[in-house]
């Protein structure tokens, strides 16, 4: 595979050659901007596996987006500001093919003045109380807003969303007071009128730092946006780095954000949780999920937190990480709308958690196992020193010699990683055979399989997924899942995520460079292809056995994001099904019927319910009466769900015999698995795929096997 995607862009750096990128030396930015249009969409038409035409259509998809982009909430542009860039809508295909700039130069000078003019707004609604007994609302479903007419409009839909802000401070600052008075019968009331202007000044001091964080914008930053305007309409996946951006990249990419263990994404003007680093701050204190938004930032030594709400990404990341030892204090919308001030003391995040782990599952006197595999890791320097399928298998050879009858495989979360441990990993379940299909631009696909005809594992195996299981993790389950060699448990599907990324340094391209660094360019040069034929794209895996979690109705895969690749098929590969179990679909029957009883996943799915049902509220009353009924009346239902969080499984779970010694002399690792167990221990979709283990039943005599021909 890497060989053929050499050859592929070996071509394209040949052909390179004879095209315009010339040695001239440019003294301004504008320069350096035409040749960056003019490299970047050469390297999309001959570098991106589905390039797109760009063309009228093509444009008016990037002037959508890059407004947007540039304003969603939709509290700069005027109506009239729209109206004069809409000139450009169809023409922005010519600007590219021409180094013509002017639809940007336009934009960006009609922002900086709209920004100018917002300052004052603010200080004119700042500077008057707010009245919360007046019942007016806001709506907060900005893409449908129309764009305001005249000043007077756009100062109404800043009073809005500034009384909206305040009004949140306000609540909090009256629930703290109430909380003091009942724990100090000494406590200094403050009055109504002394709160709420208190809770103005922390919108004030919110929006000035803001402010000066886009004051710091230079003019490349807003060029990048338009850059990625155009970049991201090939794929959710394709993106311009500039200098700085490409650095953080790398720094993500080795798992160096480390503050508090997370990984965060901008989402319109919000900052969101997309991965939790296992073994991290976050993950430890088991309070922040995937998907929530981080609204506001506290050091430990500040009085009022600070609102990050439309700050660059890396501006907040400045603020969020933090020397080892020191507490951060984020203030979090949860995914079902709730809002949480949570306490964090940041850390080094320990790498050791995300590798591969095991536990031996005790029930009536039999012996099962369960290797939880984080991600599809190795190492870049030399991939035999430790990868995923190295530590799987010598995981499961420590279950075998633990009489483990049945085995399961958790992926759940797991967003990917390498493509050959997936192949290895997939071998120790099959005697041999393709594992997955890979389709690079303009060539045949090619298939990777499995030639090492010995079976580690050939007893019961049910493998655990849900909608963050992407990638590689996806490529594994469907291997699995088309050989019939095990059982697929989790959500309605996976992520859908079935193509392959290549980071390009724009650099490489120039035969001079008088610019300096011109960045970097991540494009999608191949696809994933399952053994049958069909791709992991927007589809992902099927479960065989469907179970409802706490995204089961949010917009959270690969199908929900902006311009994904298509799902396709290709002819399958040839493949052996795998002839171990006598009793498959019967199993498969027994679990649903038993799930549609289970109370706890009941529960489970009505709080997902709930939770799709909250995130859909965008009108929002400016009443503290209303807005207060409103807190409470979610906190009141959301407390109807803790009972799920109050679930126990009568399973045991212990350490393997080697991890036992280690923790003897060893009282973190000790800590952290008495807290996996525990967290097994109330895992309904683990007591689930033990019952499965328990139904699967093994032939022992496999004298004959199907072959899937095409």
């Amino acid at each position: 595979m890497k060989k053929s995607f050499a050859i592929c862009m070996l071509a394209i750096i040949v052909s390179a050659a004879a095209c315009s990128f010339t040695t001239k030396t440019f003294d301004d930015d504008p320069d350096k901007d035409k040749l960056l249009i003019d490299l970047i969409s050469y390297v999309l038409s001959k570098g991106h596996y589905d390039a797109k035409s760009i063309d009228d259509d093509f444009s008016k998809e990037v002037f959508e987006d890059y407004i947007e982009a540039l304003d969603p909430l939709k509290r700069y542009f005027y109506k009239s500001d729209i109206d004069d860039f809409k000139k450009y809508e169809s023409e922005i295909d010519d600007q590219i093919k021409n180094k013509d700039i002017t639809f940007f130069n336009l934009t960006y000078s009609r922002l900086q003045q709209r920004m100018t003019e917002s300052k004052s707004l603010h200080n004119q609604i700042l500077g008057k109380p707010f009245n919360f007994e007046k019942d007016e609302f806001i709506n907060t479903d900005y893409e449908k807003l129309p764009y305001v007419k005249d000043k007077e409009e756009m100062k109404n839909r800043w009073r809005l969303q500034l009384k909206f802000n305040t009004l949140s401070s306000y609540y909090d600052k009256i629930t703290e007071q109430v909380d003091s008075i009942t724990k100090n019968k000494n406590y200094k009331r403050k009055t109504a009128i002394v709160l709420e202007q208190e809770s103005r000044e922390i919108a004030r001091t919110s929006l000035k730092e803001y402010f000066e964080f886009a004051d710091d914008l230079e003019r490349k930053d807003w060029f990048s946006i338009y850059i990625n305007s155009i970049v991201e309409e090939f794929d959710p996946h394709t993106y311009y780095f500039a200098p700085q951006d490409k650095d953080r990249f790398d720094i993500a990419m080795s798992g160096k954000l480390e503050g508090i263990g997370a990984r965060l994404q901008k989402k319109n003007d919000n900052v969101k949780i997309v991965e939790i680093i296992s073994g991290g701050p976050a993950w430890r204190g088991n309070e922040i999920e995937v998907g929530d938004l981080i609204m506001k930032v506290k050091q430990e030594d500040e009085v009022e937190p600070l609102s990050i709400v439309g700050m660059r990404l890396d501006d907040a990341v400045s603020l969020i990480k933090g020397p080892k030892g020191t507490k951060v204090t984020l203030t979090v919308k949860k995914v079902d709308g709730t809002m949480e001030n949570i306490d964090i003391i940041r850390d080094v995040v320990e790498l050791e958690e995300t590798y591969a782990k095991s536990s031996v599952i005790k029930k009536n006197n039999r012996t099962f196992g369960v290797i939880n595999l984080p991600k599809f890791y190795f190492s870049m320097d030399d991939y035999n020193e430790r990868n995923a399928a190295k530590d799987v298998k010598q995981e499961i050879i420590r279950l075998k010699s633990q009489n483990a009858e049945g085995l399961m495989i958790d992926l759940r979360d797991n967003g990917g990683g390498s493509l050959q441990t997936v192949v290895d990993i997939a071998g120790l379940f099959i005697e041999k055979g393709p594992i997955v299909q890979v389709s690079t631009k303009d060539e045949s696909p090619e298939v990777l399989s499995d030639k090492d005809k010995s079976i580690l594992w050939d007893g019961p195996l049910v493998i655990l997924v849900n909608e963050l299981s992407a990638s590689a993790s996806e490529i594994l389950a469907a291997a699995m899942q088309d050989y019939k060699r095990a059982i697929i448990i989790g959500s309605k599907q996976t992520y859908g995520k079935g193509t392959v990324q290549n980071v390009m340094d724009l650099n490489r391209w120039m035969r001079s460079n008088d610019f300096g660094d011109l960045g970097a360019l991540k494009l999608t040069t191949q696809k994933f292809y399952r053994v049958n034929g069909g791709s992991t794209q927007l589809e992902g895996v099927k479960s065989d056995i469907v179970v409802p979690d706490r995204y089961s109705y949010i917009d959270i895969g690969e199908k929900d994001q902006e311009n994904p690749l298509p799902w396709d098929k290709i002819p399958a590969a040839e493949y052996t099904l795998w002839d171990g179990y006598i009793d498959f679909e019967q199993t498969i029957a027994k679990s649903k019927a038993r799930m549609t009883k289970n109370p706890q996943l009941q529960l489970i799915d009505e709080n997902a319910r709930w939770v799709r049902q909250k995130r859909d509220v965008n009108l929002y009353s400016l009443s503290y009466k209303k807005h207060k009924t409103t807190i409470e009346t979610n906190e009141k239902q959301a407390k109807a769900f803790e009972a799920i969080n109050d679930y126990q499984t009568n399973l045991t779970f212990e350490s393997l015999a080697y991890e036992k010694e280690i923790m003897k002399k060893d009282s973190v690792l000790a800590e952290k698995r008495k807290r996996w167990h525990e967290s097994l221990s109330k895992d309904v979709y683990i007591e689930e795929a033990l019952h499965i283990l328990e139904d699967l039943k093994t032939n022992s005599i496999r004298s004959s096997s199907l072959t899937i021909k095409h």
